[in-house]
């Protein structure tokens, strides 16, 4: 399995700057095959980036969205919707999300099965807040958040997901978590995983690392063992920056 790095805008870029930031990706990263690389735009540009995205390698990922297929649900998008305007990926459960909008291990759950019905590869964060990490709860916090993201899913399904390990406290401060630290986590997780599915199921399943990832840090983050990529935040919205994260060279 390639390593993934993928690029949430969050809510930046209008149309126009989307274009000009795609153009320049489309150049740095001509004749990248080694990585897989992902950018989530806002939903206001995922069209339109599709087009200029269609002799490149570079897929696209929905930020969010919900768990029904159409209805009265103003402001909310599904996944067909995201499908059908070119999404590869959608992002569920960004700690943003959870903090901000009030969504929950049981919201998560109902979009990952939403996602993975419309054909959308789901990349599922998960992470700690700094209380919980200082109260020595971090890997119970985590393991909790992925288990019940994965409820009731089949084994077979398990190939089309992402986990996202995001230490809330790490997330747009600057501060990064040790590539030890991600590393413990990433190989908790990695070990959750085997309980909870068979063996040969989560064999390709990829956990990415994300929290102010940074051209200067990505090498040493991905010369752990079971670091498979990144989700990049403020650098992905820095075409040198962000083609610099997916030419990491493992320290």
């Amino acid at each position: 399995m390639l390593p993934l790095i993928a690029g949430n805008w969050k809510m930046n870029m209008d149309i126009d700057q989307g274009a000009s930031l795609v153009f320049g990706l489309r150049d740095l990263l001509k004749g990248v095959r080694e990585v897989e690389v992902v950018i989530a735009p806002p939903f206001t540009s995922i069209h339109h980036l599709n087009h200029l995205l269609a002799d490149s390698e570079i897929k696209l990922a929905g930020q969010n969205l919900f768990w029904e297929k159409s209805g009265a649900y103003t402001g909310e998008v599904s996944a067909g919707m995201l499908s059908s305007a070119g999404c590869k990926y959608v992002i569920i459960g960004h700690s943003e999300r959870r903090q901000l909008f009030g969504e929950n291990d049981e919201t998560v759950n109902r979009k990952v099965f939403a996602a993975l019905r419309h054909g959308l590869k789901p990349i599922v964060c998960v992470g700690e807040t700094l209380d919980e990490r200082e109260a020595g709860k971090a890997l119970a916090r985590v393991g909790a958040q992925v288990s019940a993201a994965l409820s009731g899913l089949a084994g077979s399904a398990m190939k089309e997901v992402t986990i996202a390990y995001e230490p809330v406290w790490a997330i747009g401060t600057g501060k990064t978590a040790t590539s030890q630290e991600a590393e413990e986590v990433h190989s908790s997780i990695r070990e959750l995983l085997h309980e909870l599915f068979e063996r040969e199921s989560v064999r390709n399943v990829r956990i990415i690392y994300g929290g102010s990832v940074k051209p200067d840090n990505i090498d040493e983050l991905m010369a752990q063992p079971n670091i498979d990529g990144a989700l990049v935040g403020g650098a992905s919205l820095k075409a040198e920056d962000f083609a610099r994260i997916v030419r990491f060279r493992p320290a």
